[in-house]
């Protein structure tokens, strides 16, 4: 067999499974699928009065770890 004749019958595979895909999921004959893209995650904002209280209570932990040593 020479290389196109492969290639042919390769290309005529492909277009049956696409349409044995199509079928299954119902979507007529459409070879191309959309996929979504994943949104990127929306960060949260915290205000200076919570990253202050945060430091805080971090530094008051830290204090009790050193006044053991």
């Amino acid at each position: 067999m020479d290389t196109e004749s492969v290639v042919a019958q390769i290309d005529a595979e492909i277009a049956k499974l696409q349409q044995a895909r199509a079928a299954l999921l119902g979507t007529g004959t459409t070879t191309k699928v959309k996929t979504a893209k994943a949104k990127p995650a929306k960060r949260r904002k915290m205000s200076a009065a919570g990253r202050k209280a945060i430091a805080d209570a971090q530094r008051a932990r830290w204090a009790k770890v050193k006044e053991k040593k």
